[in-house]
């Protein structure tokens, strides 16, 4: 059974802000398994991913009043934490990240057929938009963005030169601005 959501995205946070725990089950009812999904792209470990998944839900909870609805949406401000908390880890751990270059339609279909629960809008789009950039561009957008390599890492494992990393990510970002801001 699908479970509906009781809450839209501002309700949701009002009563996250209230400290209301059902919103904050229906907030992990709702995201955690695409984070997961992105946890697990960066960290390639289960368990890890899990302990994080964990950790980046304590901190939404604890800093969900420093949400700003004016700088984004609910799922790109948690995806941050989500994000940074698993790149700190495994730059703790390992001391530097070694994720393979998997294409972003790939990473996003295995999380798809790994969750159980449909992906909202944010989720969706998040892959059509990325999709809709060249492949060099996705490919660095890829390694720096979920990836968490530098911009020199890049070149280096990708052989290319660092003005050419640069310029990709460059246009890429501007692509995506571009289009998030229709």
């Amino acid at each position: 059974m699908v479970k509906l959501n009781t809450y839209d995205e501002e309700a949701l946070v009002n009563s996250l802000v209230l400290r209301e725990e059902k919103a904050f089950d229906e907030l992990y009812d709702r995201f955690a398994p695409a984070l997961y999904g992105s946890v697990l792209k960066i960290t390639g470990d289960k368990n890890l991913a899990s302990d994080i998944l964990q950790e980046s839900f304590v901190k939404i909870w604890q800093k969900i009043d420093t949400y700003d609805t004016s700088k984004g949406k609910l799922y790109t401000w948690m995806f941050q934490i989500v994000r940074n908390t698993a790149l700190d880890k495994v730059r703790l751990k390992y001391n530097k990240v070694e994720i393979q270059t998997d294409d972003l339609a790939v990473f996003t279909e295995a999380a798809i057929e790994k969750s159980s629960h449909t992906l909202n809008e944010d989720q969706v789009g998040l892959q059509e938009v990325v999709n809709n950039l060249n492949k060099d561009q996705r490919i660095i957008i890829d390694l720096a963005y979920f990836g968490g390599f530098t911009q020199d890492e890049i070149s280096k494992k990708l052989g290319i030169p660092l003005g050419t990393v640069k310029t990709r990510a460059r246009s890429g970002l501007k692509a995506l601005r571009k289009i998030f801001s229709y």
